[in-house]
């Protein structure tokens, strides 16, 4: 028996191969239990938490973790063996593939992870569907730079490999600057969310409904019925205003009445404005004045808020009240002026 365990099988003896067997088991053994007793046990006490990333801590554990310690624990048994300097060699580059293949899975689960949530709280199946895009572009960028560290580690000088890729990536940001400029507004777009698909916005001179969005463009249906495709870089660039986050409409307006009005009369115009738009329960009064002498009138000021973004809304209650002035101006008797002007004539004597 001691022969038989002293035989050299492999540059090692049988008795070690069976010591390093047995650490292994050992070793998966335990693994074994941790995963079907204590992970489990967790797994039931977390499915009844409110929350979910307690969910996702146990399901990256089980899916990345575990099967990255089952290959530490056969690469540490093997410690124990005398191998050859090629079998360590390789032994140690498919630990090392292995390992960052699984930490890098788990960077990217995380990720893929806190995108979700965040769009969950939105419920927003538009930025659902952008967001594919972006994190495409992340995992990649994630892949590459897992990539590059693998082969560091491994002994392979990099330096000309990243000075070739920095070579290469400043010769295609020079050829393509303006596709990545707008990549770049669609990432601030997305993450800083000035507006969103279906939001009314003004652009310079430009208005319309946001249709769509898009890695280098987003679309606009303007009112007069066509779509306006527009750069993200001009979007970025430009002072958007964005109608879908009013709450309330502010409204302010003006109207004449002729010279040689009743003092008596002037006084009471800003009560009746004021009675006139307390009329409607979606308005609320703010001010009116008497605002100045004009050339040929007197000219009043009235301030009032829709409680409301809806445009519609905000013209239907602005004819109401120019109605509801002018059928009380009427009664009155009070006359709105017109633009005119006074020429007198006479003799050169």
């Amino acid at each position: 028996m001691k022969e038989i365990l002293q035989y050299n099988f492999l540059q090692n003896t049988v008795q070690s191969w069976l010591i390093a067997l047995g650490i292994g088991m050992l070793m998966l053994t335990a693994l074994r239990i941790i995963q079907s007793l204590v992970i489990k046990r967790i797994r039931a006490l977390t499915a009844r938490t409110q929350t979910n990333f307690d969910d996702f801590i146990i399901s990256t554990i089980g899916r990345s973790v575990m099967p990255m310690l089952y290959v530490l624990a056969i690469y540490s048994s093997m410690q124990y063996l005398t191998l050859s300097e090629k079998a360590n060699r390789i032994a140690h580059v498919v630990v090392m593939v292995i390992c960052t293949f699984y930490v890098l899975r788990i960077i990217s689960s995380f990720i893929v992870y806190i995108f979700q949530r965040s769009l969950v709280k939105q419920d927003n199946e538009q930025r659902k569907k952008q967001s594919r895009g972006i994190l495409l572009i992340i995992q990649v960028l994630i892949w590459v730079a897992g990539f590059l560290f693998l082969i560091d580690n491994l002994g392979y000088n990099i330096t000309t490999l990243v000075a070739g890729l920095g070579i290469g990536g400043i010769a295609i940001a020079l050829a393509a600057q303006t596709i990545l400029g707008d990549l770049f507004s669609y990432l601030v777009i997305f993450f800083d969310k000035p507006f969103q698909i279906g939001d009314f916005i003004i652009m310079d001179d430009k208005l319309g409904t946001v249709e769509y969005i898009g890695i280098k463009t987003t679309r606009i249906r303007t009112l007069s019925g066509e779509q306006l495709v527009c750069s993200n870089t001009d979007l970025t660039n430009s002072r958007v205003h964005n109608y879908k986050k009013m709450k309330e409409r502010r409204v302010v307006f003006s109207f004449r009445v002729v010279y040689g009005t009743a003092a008596e009369k002037i006084k009471r115009i800003p009560a009746m404005v004021k009675q006139i738009v307390g009329e409607f329960t979606d308005t609320r009064f703010d001010r009116a004045h008497f605002k100045t002498f004009a050339e040929s009138s007197l000219e009043f000021e009235v301030v009032f808020y829709v409680l409301s973004p809806d445009y519609n809304m905000y013209m239907d209650r602005q004819q109401s009240i120019n109605l509801r002035i002018y059928e009380q101006f009427e009664q009155e008797g009070i006359s709105f002026a017109l633009p005119a002007q006074r020429i007198f004539m006479g003799s050169s004597n």
